[in-house]
């Protein structure tokens, strides 16, 4: 083709044609030869779509947009390329291009025509930007996908230099050096613990050598000696360049148009429909190339393989450091939840083990001590035995023993364990991920904010209209003139933020919705206490004697599986709710968003999990009254109370239902199954377009298939699984002890559920850098800190920890636990009942009863002052504040020793550090020192061979200037 070049040439001059058409023409042809040579059929590397048509460029970012369908007669393939060249690129511009008026405004008064012709005005312009920046382009309009147009765009060499010296990509240097591990003893350990943990490592290269290192530095254009460029296109992976053609294209704007816009107003204004990264290939078929998302596949996102490490190296190689981070965290949990399981499986069987032996159950189960019980509700409840109340008794043992304490302290030190280990884990990331010196800078502004930013500068022209006259009257000066224009232009900068009073309708908006959502939650709440209260009562009622006898528990569960249902709804309306609030206030950057959206949706999720749980904890049985005189609420409705074996047990149904429910339903069910329902959707929707099913599955390029994945939606939900989580083994762990366990077995499938979604199902993410996991860290050191004081509470008040010791070390007459159950009883005058409240059945026991017993300590009828608080209560008080207080500055204190005694960065990473340092300075001088040589021999031959062909008045420095200069 270039030889028959200069033929054509030639023959254009003789037959005198006008030489753009010509040249038009060349280009065309010569298109058309290409396409007709490298066609995808016979192109493997074409075939995927993950090159050009060349079969050599890499396809580094895709953009979709909308295009009109014709019919089959009138459609042909169109994919070409653009090129540098002024003249290709203004082939693609529209003949007709829309006149530049403001597009807002004319696209209400225009048609559709006009609104596409001008998207398409804008995208034509935006592409032309992108080439001027050095990109190169691709259009592929007639694809197996009708009405999606693509643009692929691919980095050449020279701007993946520029663009990586502007972002400070540290990059590996020729220099390698060894990574020692520590002293021999140290490192003999860690052999022998990498052996004998050998089967657990993932089949991934990348884990085996770690022996030794290359030098990193940031990557500068004039230093690129000190890179191994031996294989340019492997220098830079896949993930760095979308990286790269991502910051350009947030960097690049269309500014023909009335308005400023880039690529995030671009894709909010439907200019463009959809902009990704491709994956690096298929993940199945036998004949699937070798690629890293077919080996995360293999090796990370099979269940086969939930027994391995991840390979969160490989992780951070193809999804960037901030997913890396996400599941390294995710990773050090799960193995933190280990031990913590364990513990909890010790203290549950210490519990099962030591049923028999808990003197206060054994005395309630006797069935020869005669202690009647008050009603536990007004009319439709009777008199019952205390022995009736066994199995509620020992059950609550299970979980209400002296192990609770120690599991509390446990859980309180693990939590500081855990923060600390990944504060170390971090550390050994950053210095491995070449991260130590990265600090993270101001993000480009999100797509509502500069369309915001866009009306508030439109408002503020048509205000400052002025009237014919007015301008008539303006001054000639020219001084006053460049002072206005200076003036203006200040102006245009103010435009260009949005104020406190501008967003001041959004935060009122956001404060009230805020509450309005919390008391909605309280509302839930307050109607689970009334069905329970209600329910009670009715099943008392009932005439069937199994019905009657398995009240307590009937309630119990049926009210906590309607709070879980009622968590699990409002959790997706609070989802949505806080995403809309937090666009309403409309945040500059996505690191802002992103926040912003992490602390509401954590304060609504947050408050609907945890306020039945804090209910039952802390309130449930403590505003209830005594005999004759109860309180009630609205006047009928009787507040509940706890069994006899305390509130402990209630607590733990409900927190256990609570949990569980959560993660089989929200975190697993709905993984799978909405993903799967999204899948059969498109299937249906495809059965249905022109092209069926399997053709598409077959013939589809790289960049279609891409298109029909999910898109990546972030990861505030993974985190705020896990967040939720957190809080449920730590705050309210001395009431479940099996929490850890149940969260251990759950993050194992979360894992792989998490590695298949972010490797299958979702398009592939732009890989974004990060050191740490930002807001998320002091959220977990939040809840760290508020799970010693709930624990502490729950111990105290909840269970019957403390009034076991006052008994026993105050009032036990032989200083044990024998007449426990007698002392925390009260008695009452059945015959102060009112008449209301009187049982219906008074000798439903078989006799006639003069007193009864409630769960209180209050004075005896017979008293001066009776069923008024007696001193015991007031004693039982004063242990249990002491306790809360000793507890939380015990805890507290061994957890400061520990952050104190464990130093944040490993001794062998900082190290590595510091000599990464002393070896970085020793390259560059030597560097100097090979410049300094080199200067040395060349300095004598210049002013040699220069003064040979001057005059002897020639100066030695004018003659090596000279010899440089040439």
């Amino acid at each position: 083709m270039a030889g028959n070049a200069p033929e054509r040439a030639g023959a254009s001059t003789k037959s005198g044609p006008e030489p753009r058409h010509f040249l038009k023409d060349m280009i065309f042809h010569g298109k058309f030869h290409l396409l007709k040579a490298l066609t995808p059929e016979e192109n493997t590397q074409c075939r995927q779509g993950l090159y050009f048509q060349d079969g050599e460029r890499r396809v580094d970012y895709v953009l979709t947009y909308h295009v009109k369908t014709y019919s089959v007669a009138h459609s042909s393939r169109r994919s070409s390329r653009l090129t540098d060249n002024a003249l290709t690129r203004s082939l693609w511009r529209p003949r007709c291009p829309p006149s530049r008026e403001d597009p807002e405004a004319a696209a209400q008064e225009h048609s559709p025509d006009y609104i596409e012709d001008d998207k398409r005005f804008r995208r034509d312009e935006f592409e032309g930007n992108l080439q001027e920046m050095g990109l190169e382009l691709e259009k592929d309009e007639d694809t197996k996908t009708p009405g999606v147009g693509f643009v692929k765009i691919h980095a050449p060499w020279h701007v993946l230099c520029r663009e990586a010296e502007f972002m400070k990509l540290k990059m590996p240097t020729k220099k390698v050096y060894e990574v020692k591990k520590g002293s021999n003893l140290v490192e003999k350990i860690n052999t022998f613990f990498k052996k004998m943990t050998e089967p657990l490592h993932p089949n991934i290269e990348e884990t085996r050598i770690n022996k030794f290192k290359h030098l990193s530095y940031t990557f500068s254009r004039e230093k690129q000696h000190l890179f191994d460029l031996s294989d340019k296109n492997s220098f830079f992976d896949s993930k760095t360049r979308s990286s790269i053609v991502f910051e350009v294209l947030k960097r690049t704007k269309c500014t023909k148009a009335k308005h400023s816009m880039g690529i995030t107003s671009l894709l909010g204004n439907g200019v463009y429909t959809a902009a990704y990264p491709l994956h690096d290939g298929d993940i199945d078929g036998e004949n699937t190339d070798p690629n890293d998302r077919k080996l995360l596949y293999e090796e990370w996102a099979s269940y086969s393989v939930f027994y391995k490490y991840q390979p969160i190296s490989l992780i951070r190689k193809y999804f960037g450091e901030k997913i890396g981070l996400y599941f390294a965290w995710l990773g050090v949990y799960t193995q933190m939840l280990i031990p913590a399981s364990l513990v909890g499986i010790i203290v549950f069987l210490y519990g099962c083990a030591t049923v028999n032996d808990d003197i206060p159950s054994m005395e309630i189960c006797d069935p020869r001590s005669n202690i009647t019980m008050c009603p536990l509700c007004d009319r439709a409840c009777s008199y019952w035995k205390l022995h009736t109340a066994c199995g509620t008794a020992r059950a609550s043992h299970l979980f209400d023993n002296p192990a609770t304490v120690f599991f509390s302290i446990f859980m309180a030190l693990w939590a500081t364990m855990f923060m600390e280990h990944w504060k170390r884990r971090q550390m050994r990331l950053n210095y491995k991920w070449d991260l130590t010196g990265f600090e993270d800078e101001e993000d480009h502004p999100r797509v509502e904010y500069e369309l915001r930013v866009m009306q508030k500068s439109l408002q503020k022209e048509k205000k400052s209209h002025k009237k014919p006259s007015e301008l008539a009257k303006e001054p000639t000066n020219k001084w006053k003139k460049t002072v206005q224009t200076a003036m203006a232009g200040l102006k245009l900068a103010e435009k260009e933020k949005l104020t406190g009073r501008d967003r001041c309708p959004a935060y009122m908006t956001n404060l009230a919705t805020m509450l309005l959502m919390i008391g909605a939650t309280f509302a839930i709440v307050f109607g689970v206490i009334l069905y329970r209260i209600s329910t009670n009562v009715a099943l008392h009622m009932s005439s069937n004697p199994t019905t009657r006898s398995n009240v307590r528990l009937t309630v119990k569960t049926t009210a906590a599986i309607i709070n879980l249902v009622a968590i699990l709804l409002l959790d997706e309306v609070y989802g949505r709710v806080a995403r809309w609030l937090t666009v309403l206030e409309v945040p500059k950057t996505d690191k802002r968003f992103e926040e912003r959206l992490i602390f509401k949706t954590f304060i609504l999720k947050f408050v609907n999990a945890f306020t039945p749980i804090i209910y039952v904890a802390f309130f449930r049985g403590r505003l209830v009254g005594h005999p004759g005189s109860y309180l009630y609420v609205f006047e009928s409705y009787r507040m509940e109370e706890c069994a006899h074996g305390g509130c402990l047990m209630e607590l733990c149904i409900q927190l256990s239902i609570t949990m569980l429910g959560k993660q089989l339903i929200q975190n697993n069910l709905f993984e799978i199954g909405i993903p799967k329902l999204k899948k059969l959707i498109r299937y249906i929707k495809a059965k249905r377009s022109s092209f069926q099913e399997e053709e598409r599955e077959k013939k589809l390029q790289r960049y279609e298939t891409d298109h029909f994945l999910e898109p990546f939606a972030g990861l505030t939900p993974e985190y705020m699984e896990m967040i939720i989580q957190f809080g449920f083994v730590t705050l309210f762990v001395a009431s479940f002890p099996l929490a850890p366990l149940f969260a251990l077995l759950n993050n194992i499938i979360e894992i792989r559920l998490d590695a298949k979604k972010f490797v299958a199902e979702l398009r592939r993410p732009v890989a974004a850098r990060a050191k740490d996991i930002g807001i998320w860290y002091n959220i977990l050191r939040g809840i760290g800190k508020v799970a010693v004081i709930t624990n502490a509470f729950v111990i105290s008040f909840t269970s019957d920890f403390i009034p076991r010791l006052v008994y026993q070390y105050m009032y036990s007459p032989d200083g044990s636990m024998h007449g426990f159950v007698n002392h925390t009883l009260s008695y009452f005058n059945v015959s102060h009942f009112q008449d209301r409240t009187k049982p219906l059945e008074p000798m439903h026991l078989g006799y006639q009863v003069d007193m009864c017993r409630y769960k209180d300590y209050r004075e005896p009828p017979l008293s001066q002052t009776p069923y008024e608080i007696s001193k015991e209560f007031w004693a039982v008080l004063a242990a249990r504040l002491a306790f809360v207080i000793v507890f939380q500055n015990v805890v507290m204190l061994m957890s400061d020793i520990v952050d104190w005694l464990i130093p944040d960065i490993p001794k062998d990473t900082s190290v590595q550090i510091h000599k990464e340092k002393i070896l970085m300075v020793e390259l560059f001088m030597k560097e100097e020192q090979c410049k300094l040589q080199v200067l040395d021999i060349i300095t004598p031959r210049a002013i040699k061979d220069t003064c040979n062909n001057c005059s002897p008045t020639t100066h030695p420095r004018s003659a090596l200037q000279k010899y440089s200069n040439d």
